[in-house]
């Protein structure tokens, strides 16, 4: 194995050991990323925008200063989100509109990253304002699934999962409404979480107090999503949500070798179809958990509103945020954001009054439902992942949708209930597919999420998988 294949394969704690014993140096990590991207992204389309000079620059006056004072990151590099301005870096979240956009200043969780000792040395790909579970827009094109090239790396932090999946990355920034960091860890087979809400700061936009989209870590493996978790974590006082750390660490919790006693699997919520493969690979997944001496039982919250109330807070959020697009740029949106803009300005004060109350008997329901149950599991997604020119899953297991993203439920119906959650890789579909399972755990419940995912990780024996060559269609 060649010195550039290694470090590829490294975990990123490891690399941050040898950054902070010096046996390597921020600089090599750059050459080696920047080697692997020329072999493998024109494949996937993972990371469309590459700011290595910036990176380098960067990544010198880290060296300067003495190794125990950069950061818990120590010069790693890490990929944002094209949603997510870095300073001086073109950031077009996927429209056409910001195709030529290059931001003064950088968001505070960029900012919060690098002062963390994390180097920014790409953006990742991203659909059209993160809108949809499929990654493709009219600037880049579509990122493709590593695992079979014809197929969609999901969405909408699509890019930052396939860079992660095929070595161009050891972490990765990512963000979810709707579950954008945990469809695609799903399909690409690695770990992404959304937190708690608060967790990680960022600028507000729009609404100060906007709190279904959240920022989260990506990476291939659980412990390293807890690195990334720690150095993102921390209150800013741009960002009044924000929570200060804990004073614990969560790669601590991950390492706490912490067991659930009790867990529910659910493949369903109760709210949706699901393809019945996917169902019995994350059920036989739930199931090892009976080897860590868990209890496992089949059951999940009382979650029934969850269309209704997302389909009404998520058009309310593009509203706030888009509204002023939609009068002036309508020609150069995609149909489906439009759709939802337009659906949030028709709302009426009646139906949010009813789409929050809806939020607030949901998250009560299931605040009650985890003094009996430590973790609840479900699957990541209702489907393997689809061929890449479908622009979202239509139907599932004989059930049409009625919109683009109510496939999503199963995800978004966790983002309302504000639990933590992540998607770990469980298992492969006859014809090698990732599939993923959700844990999801009470909120500012993190550790002991971390700590049961460590756990179940242990025992399924998947970690290692990535990263990858990317593969065509068999």
């Amino acid at each position: 194995m060649s010195s550039d294949q290694a470090l590829i394969r490294s975990t990123a704690c490891a690399i941050v050991d040898k950054l902070n014993s010096g046996e390597i140096t921020p600089l090599d990590l750059l050459d080696v990323l920047e080697r692997r991207i020329v072999e493998v992204d024109a494949k996937v389309n993972a990371l469309p925008t590459l700011c290595f000079d910036r990176a380098r620059t960067r990544a010198k006056a880290l060296m300067q200063k003495p190794k125990g004072e950069r950061g818990l990151l120590a010069g790693l590099p890490v990929p944002i989100k094209d949603l997510t301005n870095v300073a001086g870096v073109r950031t077009t979240q996927g429209s056409p509109i910001y195709r030529d956009n290059v931001p003064a200043q950088s968001d505070i969780l960029v900012e919060h990253l690098e002062a963390n000792g994390g180097v920014i040395y790409a953006k990742s790909n991203t659909p059209e304002f993160g809108a949809g579970a499929n990654t493709f827009n009219e600037v880049f094109g579509a990122t493709r699934n590593p695992w079979d090239l014809s197929r969609s790396a999901a969405g909408s932090s699509g890019g930052a999962a396939a860079a992660l999946a095929t070595g161009m990355a050891w972490l990765a920034h990512g963000s979810d409404m709707g579950g954008s960091l945990r469809n695609p860890a799903s399909f690409c087979g690695i770990v992404g979480m959304r937190p708690s809400i608060g967790l990680v700061a960022h600028t507000p936009a729009a609404k100060i107090d906007r709190n279904l989209g959240v920022q989260g870590p990506m990476a291939r493996n659980v412990e390293d999503l807890a690195l990334l978790l720690d150095a993102m974590s921390g209150e800013h006082p741009a960002d009044p949500l924000s929570l200060p750390s804990l004073p614990s660490s969560f790669r601590s919790a991950a390492r706490s070798g912490k067991k659930p006693k009790r867990i529910a699997y659910s493949p369903d919520l109760g709210i949706t179809p699901v393809d019945p493969e996917v169902a019995a690979i994350t059920r036989k997944a739930a199931l090892q958990f009976a080897e860590a001496g868990a209890i496992v039982e089949e059951a999940h919250p009382d979650l029934r509103e969850a269309h209704e109330c997302f389909h009404v807070l998520r058009a309310f959020d593009f509203a706030i945020s888009k509204a002023a697009l939609l009068r002036s740029k309508r020609d150069q949106l995609k149909p489906e954001v439009i759709w939802n803009i337009e659906e949030g300005l028709k709302l009426t004060v009646e139906q949010l009054e009813r789409a929050e109350a809806q939020r607030v008997a949901m998250t009560a329901r299931t605040l009650e439902f985890f003094k009996t149950y430590d973790l609840l599991l479900t699957p990541s997604t209702i489907v393997a992942p689809f061929p890449v020119e479908n622009r979202y899953v239509a139907e599932c297991a004989g059930k049409k949708f009625d919109n683009y993203v109510e496939w999503l439920g199963i995800v978004y119906a966790i983002t309302l209930v504000c639990c933590p959650a992540l998607s770990l890789p469980c298992g492969f579909t006859a014809t090698g597919l990732p599939v993923g399972l959700q844990m999801v755990a009470a909120p500012r419940g993190e550790a002991e999420l971390l700590a049961g995912a460590k756990a179940l990780e242990d025992i399924l024996g998947l970690r290692g998988t990535t990263p990858i060559d990317p593969r065509p269609a068999p």
